[in-house]
């Protein structure tokens, strides 16, 4: 208990440190810029000390639940026990892996799903195109993305293929389909790649990388451990430019089919 203790105050002081910066800056802008006084500055300093409070006790929650978990789904779900293969087969193949597909599929649309971030983009996209961006439809379309993208960064892991093929590939899809798709629809796919990037999945993504990275022979974590978030911010534009392409061709079809 002491030991956890004072390896919170340590998180505790090196997260007031980092905070510092930012607080100086915005304080500096406000007083030396603009030249008025803070607004209800008791207010602004119990919000930047529970600012400091949650970071912190976010980051001991990363280290003390989420990346030991995503790293021990990684390891459980690569044994030679769990896969039916002998302990001394070196060449295993990728179809081997099917559970560690499965399982970075479904932690991937499900901790997206729940995106704090996604949920706060999906809701002012439909309050302010008027319900012709569907808040719900949104979610669903970047929460595919991120499934189908991190799948595929573990699938690269197991088979040790180079990450610049993938990424490279994904984006002249993305540049041809930027072509086709509605312009209303474009800038907000792209944004929607960002905030897959946030709390909930990163720390989760990460730790199965870096976990998958260490369990599969032959890999190394620093150069194939990395990577899995790259697949989780550019699968989602294709998936929400796609979703505003065949919602444009069925409102097409629709009314072609009325006249």
């Amino acid at each position: 208990m002491s030991e956890w203790l004072i390896h919170l105050a340590r998180t505790l002081l090196e997260t007031c440190r980092d905070m510092l910066p930012i607080a100086g800056i915005i304080i500096g802008f406000q007083l030396l810029v603009i030249r008025k006084p803070i607004v209800n500055p008791q207010k602004t300093l119990v919000g930047f000390v529970y600012v400091t409070l949650g970071i912190a006790l976010f980051l001991e929650g990363l280290e003390l639940a989420l990346f030991p978990l995503g790293k021990l789904m990684a390891t459980q779900l690569t044994t030679p026990e769990f896969l039916n293969i002998s302990p001394d087969q070196v060449a295993i193949p990728w179809q081997a892996y099917k559970w560690i597909y499965v399982f970075a599929a479904s932690i991937g649309f499900a901790t997206t799903f729940a995106e704090p971030s996604l949920l706060a983009v999906a809701y002012k996209a439909e309050e302010i195109s008027g319900g012709s961006i569907r808040s719900l439809g949104l979610r669903i379309a970047v929460s595919i993305g991120v499934a189908f993208g991190i799948a595929l960064g573990t699938f690269r892991i197991v088979t040790g293929t180079e990450l610049y093929f993938y990424i490279i590939s994904g984006y002249v899809v993305v540049l041809i389909q930027t072509l086709f798709a509605p312009k209303m629809i474009i800038g907000l796919a792209y944004d929607s790649g960002g905030v897959t990037t946030s709390t909930v999945t990163v720390p989760l993504v990460t730790a199965l990388g870096l976990g998958l990275a260490q369990a599969v022979p032959g890999r190394n974590p620093l150069i194939d451990g990395f990577g899995l978030i790259a697949f989780a911010s550019l699968f989602p534009i294709i998936t929400v430019l796609g979703y505003a392409q065949i919602a444009q061709w069925l409102n097409s079809r629709n009314l072609s089919s009325k006249q």
